[in-house]
């Protein structure tokens, strides 16, 4: 899935959004632990993901609001 994920990204990669593309590639960073613990940096993860990949949908300026 992560590689499909940023194999998909990399095309629409510009200077603009390139801090919240590497924040997507370190996402699985967060997933650590076992068990319970890491049920919960996965829930995290997937939340964080979501709101990155709504950002990158978003208009440019919103990119740029985000990053300051």
């Amino acid at each position: 899935d992560y590689r499909a994920r940023i194999d998909g990204l990399l095309p629409k990669l510009t200077a603009a959004n390139g801090k919240t593309m590497i924040e997507i590639a370190a996402l699985p960073d967060m997933i650590r632990g076992f068990g319970h613990v890491k049920e919960a940096n996965i829930t995290k993860a997937k939340a964080r993901e979501a709101e990155l990949l709504a950002l990158l949908d978003a208009k440019p300026s919103a990119l740029r609001a985000a990053a300051e």
